[in-house]
């Protein structure tokens, strides 16, 4: 029986972890409040995906990916359903980014130093186990990114252990390490990552690189 992944979101972030769920022998849902803006897309995607509405794509899934702007998450569950994502795995990749323009390079969020995105969305929604994943690289390195000092570390948090290795299976499938950095409010510290992977972006238009977790053996 193939597994079932509902995408909430079709940016480039939605299209590229569909993508990569295909790859892999997914069977793909992507919800959208505009079924004809992945006509182009759906025709190179091949079977197993079709478009749906973000409750069916919350319905259908096993396993959920969150994958809009973070001023629009609220909305996109709400639209979902709690009902359909009570108990299930969702992979958080959503950052709080403004709409203000970076300074200097550094973009800048709407949450709170001491408080996270997905803090806020985990004691919304309580009974959706989200998983933060995929929110510190861009959407180009996300399925089996190849460098030739090995393979670059995901950092992911969570309140569920058991959702947390789900999601970790899947990161291990798409080519990453992964270290898990705990319970939600690690998202305080993993969700500004995203700010420091921008910069090079931002001011040199370098976009080729990943974090990587060094562990000294002493």
């Amino acid at each position: 029986m193939r597994k079932r992944v509902g995408i909430l979101g079709t940016g480039s972030v939605g299209r590229v972890l569909a993508s990569g769920f295909l790859k892999y022998g997914y069977e793909v849902r992507i919800g959208t409040r505009d079924r004809h803006r992945l006509d182009d897309w759906l025709e190179k995607a091949g079977d197993g995906v079709a478009v749906c509405s973000f409750e069916e794509a919350a319905h259908f899934g096993d396993l959920v990916v969150l994958a809009v702007k973070g001023s629009a998450v609220e909305f996109v569950l709400d639209l979902a359903g709690g009902a359909n994502l009570h108990e299930k795995t969702v992979i958080d990749t959503c950052n709080p980014i403004s709409d203000e323009d970076p300074e200097n390079g550094v973009l800048r969020f709407f949450t709170k130093p001491n408080y996270s995105l997905m803090e806020h969305l985990q004691e919304k929604y309580s009974r959706i186990h989200f998983v933060k994943a995929f929110s510190s690289i861009g959407n180009a390195l996300m399925v089996n990114p190849y460098f030739e000092e090995g393979k670059p570390t995901m950092f992911i948090c969570g309140n569920n252990e058991q959702a947390k290795q789900q999601v970790t299976e899947v990161l291990h499938l798409f080519g990453w390490d992964v270290e898990d950095m705990g319970k939600v409010e690690a998202a305080r510290a993993i969700e500004p990552l995203c700010m420091l992977w921008c910069i090079p972006g931002f001011l040199k238009n370098e976009w080729n690189h990943a974090f990587k977790m060094l562990k000294s053996e002493a």
